[in-house]
């Protein structure tokens, strides 16, 4: 199994596309812009799925699923959400197909069967939610209302790469009412730090909390926090946002509540989500020339095992041997695969897995079963060792703690060396062409200052961080006066 994949420092972008592809990830469908999430794809977002859930739950959340068309009528109650999305709705037109008379054997729409009022496949479902929200809600007993979706969502996309950019994608979206702002504003925050919490304990993929500046917020938005990553290309990646709302879409869709004391007033609200560009996320924090490399706490995979023997009886031998080890780490909750398929040479699986990413590989042959040992390789590094069958089941456990800080730590230096910090337009320049990555500067507020550095240059203010450092100076650009340092960046 000859990888062949392009090298990251040739071209960065053909290399994710084809580890994508050739990891066997997820590929390029029949319908325009819209990916197939293969087995193995899916079984690693099935995993950052329930480690999220898990998170929400934990947090006050439920789930519940609400439908995947929203009438016209409902799209368009809150102005400024349905103004951002109107370019990227798919519309539903017709509710039938006919026998076409003029071409035997084919269908076409049936022109008699217009629909009375178009329906808008969701980008996002706001609209929907709060229009229902509207008869769940009466008064005070009924908040707050944390409701999570799990659902595909199709915003239509002309230029489309796996995972990242994509007509239809998965993703969770949570919607949530209170009966103060600042509730909402706390709800909001908090999911800012639960997203930030899993992409670094398990993606082990660091990132740096903001909020949005106000030309980059969502739309319908009075906040927007986020979560920014880097990759290895030095491009920034916004890996989730959460919003406060304010009383946009109780006003738009008119949900009050009866307060303590009687009184109507509209209720306070928040969205927040992330998606399957966490998979394009993952791929691209981590993973090398020779392929994935993946979280062992991701992994689908944690531990592979390969025999190398010849003939049945060597296989059986070895396999009496490893079967009680197979069983022990099952025990343990680490997910092991014992790969004893007779059609693959040793040399095909090493290279499948390598390129899978799969964070820990066992080798056991002949001299093995004679010395009483195991070869133990892991991916982060391909460091090989020869290890005891009595020492190996620890080996395991402390390797695949040790991965995951190895690469989230190799991660977090990746960024501090890719951190910049510029007082003038010629150097921030400079760097965003010779070095990339994030970088520091500052910025006078404007959104004429910010579309200036945007048409010039590709590069956006990615985030406010939270922990932005009250800094007096001067706009880079504008020479104006600024009181913090902004993230600049370019991005996917």
């Amino acid at each position: 199994m000859s990888k062949k994949l392009t090298k990251r420092d040739e071209d960065y972008s053909k290399w994710y596309n084809e580890l994508v592809v050739k990891a066997d990830l997820a590929e390029n469908s029949a319908v325009r812009g819209c990916m197939v999430i293969k087995p193995y794809g899916y079984a690693i977002w099935e995993k950052m799925q329930a480690e999220l859930d898990r998170m929400f739950k934990e947090t006050g959340h439920e789930n519940a699923y609400f439908p995947l068309f929203v009438p016209k009528s409902l799209f368009e109650a809150e102005e400024k959400n349905a103004e951002g999305f109107a370019k990227e709705c798919a519309v539903v037109t017709h509710y039938r197909l006919q026998n076409d008379p003029d071409k035997p054997g084919k269908l076409r729409v049936d022109p008699n069967a217009k629909l009375e009022e178009e329906l808008v496949v969701r980008p996002t479902s706001e609209a929907i939610i709060w229009n229902t929200y509207k008869g769940w809600i009466q008064s005070y007993r009924d908040l707050p209302l944390l409701i999570n979706q799990w659902a595909n969502v199709v915003r239509w996309e002309m230029r489309t790469r796996l995972f990242l950019r994509t007509a239809e994608f998965l993703w969770q979206e949570g919607h949530t009412a209170h009966a103060t702002e600042q509730e909402a504003i706390t709800e909001a925050e908090l999911m800012m730090n639960v997203y930030a919490e899993f992409t670094e304990t398990f993606m082990a993929m660091p990132v740096i909390k903001g909020v949005k500046t106000a030309s980059e917020r969502f739309a319908g938005a009075v906040e927007t926090y986020c979560i920014e990553a880097l990759m290895q290309d030095g491009k920034a990646l916004q890996a989730g946002t959460s919003h406060f709302l304010g009383q946009n879409f109780a006003k738009a869709f008119d949900v009050k509540f009866a307060t303590k004391e009687g009184k109507q007033e509209h209720v306070w609200a928040t969205s927040w989500g992330v998606s399957t560009r966490l998979m394009g996320a993952l791929v691209m924090t981590h993973s090398d020339d020779n392929g994935l490399v993946l979280p062992p706490k991701l992994a689908p995979i944690q531990v592979v095992i390969v025999p190398i023997y010849k003939g049945d009886e060597q296989l059986d031998a070895i396999s009496e041997r490893v079967n009680p080890l197979v069983k022990e780490l099952r025990a343990k909750g680490i997910s092991v695969k014992y790969d004893n398929r007779d059609t693959h040479k040793p040399g095909f699986k090493f290279n499948e897995y390598e390129l899978k990413g799969v964070p820990v590989r066992i080798a056991i042959g002949k001299r093995d079963l004679e010395n009483g040992t195991y070869e133990v390789a892991r991916r982060d590094t391909l460091e090989k060792q020869i290890v005891n069958a009595d020492d190996v089941v620890a080996k395991i456990e402390f390797l695949l703690e040790d991965i995951q800080k190895n690469i989230y730590n190799k991660a977090i230096e990746h960024r501090a060396s890719h951190m910049t910090e510029v007082n003038s337009y010629e150097e921030f320049k400079d760097v965003l062409e010779n070095k990339g990555g994030f970088i520091s500067a500052h910025w006078d507020g404007t959104e004429e200052t910010e579309e200036k550095i945007k048409n010039d240059t590709k590069a956006t203010i990615r985030c406010i961080p939270i922990d932005a450092k009250e800094e007096n100076g001067s706009c880079m650009v504008t020479g104006k006066p600024s009181k913090y340092r902004v993230l600049f960046a370019k991005a996917y």
